[in-house]
């Protein structure tokens, strides 16, 4: 691969995961103000904008025909569903958690891909990534700290948070290679905003705009989540998962970064240990995934 081309890759990763920190960071603002239930649909639906203009421009899905019906359409569904639930656990969370806690605890979802990918994808796990996740879950453990004073049962909702996301991840794995990704988006997000909107009423209902400024806020939440999204699928189709996935982990110096800058929040006794742990469970995930590659790849050439 071109140096060019991966350094672009490398670009559109990072870039995402600051706009995903933006709307965190955004989401903890208006959190006091409003549910969780309610930013999660707020989210949705500005979300689609960024995705329908990407699909608008799909020069392969226009030659199709604008088709908007996908054969596994149950299946896009129910990720919609799942991702429901996943950012309805991140909001709550951010809203009792410090910023870079909250954050770098969904980093876990790393470690639930590949338990997920046993049961779903059939895929065959060594004794390497098995030991891989369990260091990443003592990770997990000991930056939630059951049993410390600072515990909260709230820390519990970012783990579940990034066991949904790994499992939209995974099932994205099992649809159909020629749908175009902005459209998945589309789907992902619309379900998940009508699940959102089914939800507020339990949380109390939907809370007045305080202000224009409060709309501008979750207008910016929406385009930043959406065009994050975008951009992270657009930095994995030029580059592979395991080459850019080591990159992802500046994740969480950033969020501890952006947490004490806007919210004076420097929660060292939280992440750490626990946060290098959970990098390092994840970096041997990659390691290994990165060796077996390169033996296929030889395997292959050799016949």
């Amino acid at each position: 691969m071109p140096k060019t081309k991966f350094a672009l890759a490398v670009t559109y990763l990072l870039g995402s995961i600051v706009l995903l920190d933006a709307m965190g960071l955004i989401i903890k603002f208006l959190s006091p103000h409003y549910t969780a239930a309610e930013l999660s649909a707020y989210r949705n639906l500005f979300g689609l904008i960024p995705a329908g203009i990407m699909l608008w421009r799909a020069a392969e899905w226009q030659r199709r025909g604008r088709q908007m019906r996908i054969r596994q359409w149950r299946l896009a569904m129910t990720r919609g569903v799942i991702l429901t639930f996943a950012q309805l656990s991140f909001y709550l969370s951010l809203g009792f958690l410090s910023f870079a806690t909250a954050s770098t605890i969904t980093y876990s979802n790393a470690l639930f891909l590949v338990a997920l990918a046993v049961p779903l994808l059939g895929e065959k796990v060594g004794a390497i990534r098995w030991a891989a996740v369990v260091i990443g879950f003592v990770g997990v453990v000991v930056v939630v700290g059951p049993g410390r004073d600072t515990f909260s049962v709230s820390a519990l909702l970012p783990i579940f948070a990034a066991f949904c996301y790994a499992l939209v991840g995974v099932t994205a794995r099992m649809l159909d290679e020629d749908v175009p990704t902005p459209l998945i988006n589309i789907y992902s997000a619309g379900v998940a905003a009508v699940g959102a909107l089914a939800l507020v009423p339990v949380f109390g209902g939907f809370t007045p705009l305080r202000s224009g400024s409060d709309l501008m806020w979750i207008a910016a939440m929406g385009g930043f989540g959406g065009s994050a999204v975008l951009m992270l699928v657009t930095a994995y189709r030029m580059a592979d998962q395991s080459d850019l996935a080591p990159f992802s982990y500046f994740g969480i110096p950033i969020a501890f970064a952006l947490g004490w800058v806007f919210y004076g929040e420097a929660p060292w006794e939280e992440l750490f240990p626990g946060a290098l742990l959970i990098v390092a469970g994840g970096m041997i995930i990659i390691w290994r995934e990165r060796r077996l590659r390169m033996a296929q790849t030889t395997t292959s050439s050799a016949t």
